[in-house]
């Protein structure tokens, strides 16, 4: 059930105009490896986990800066726009869509630039040594 949008905790971003889709960006406080297959896409320390809500409840995401990624992810001629995020680039691996980012977020969505999040159905995600 939606949070009633006058006691949101501190840190939660929700939409302007429409304060029932919200999102709270946190930091992964433990180490998150992101594998394709078995190769090790990601090694990251400072990864973000995203919860949203909108429409539904989304699954959290995970986010990890571009700089902790070990592939080349080519961009890809794909974008949509979040109305709380922004627009969303798409990037493949070996010709397969495998992620996206907000290099483009909004003001309030900052937290997710620089940061890309992975298909979960195409990846393995292992947080934790």
């Amino acid at each position: 059930m939606p949070l009633d949008t006058d006691e949101m905790p501190e840190g939660v971003i929700r939409r302007p105009d429409q304060p029932s889709h919200y999102m709270a960006v946190k930091p992964v406080p433990r180490t998150v490896r992101i594998y394709h297959g078995e190769r090790l896409l990601v090694r990251s320390t400072r990864a973000l986990r995203v919860m949203e809500t909108g429409k539904q409840v989304y699954d959290p995401m995970i986010y990890v800066p571009v700089e902790d990624i070990w592939a080349p992810l080519d961009l890809i001629d794909k974008s949509t726009h979040c109305p709380l995020k922004g627009d969303a680039s798409y990037f493949e691996l070996d010709g397969e869509e495998l992620a996206w980012g907000y290099d483009a977020a909004l003001d309030f969505a900052a937290a997710l630039i620089g940061h890309r999040a992975f298909w979960p159905d195409k990846v393995r995600v292992v947080e934790g040594d």
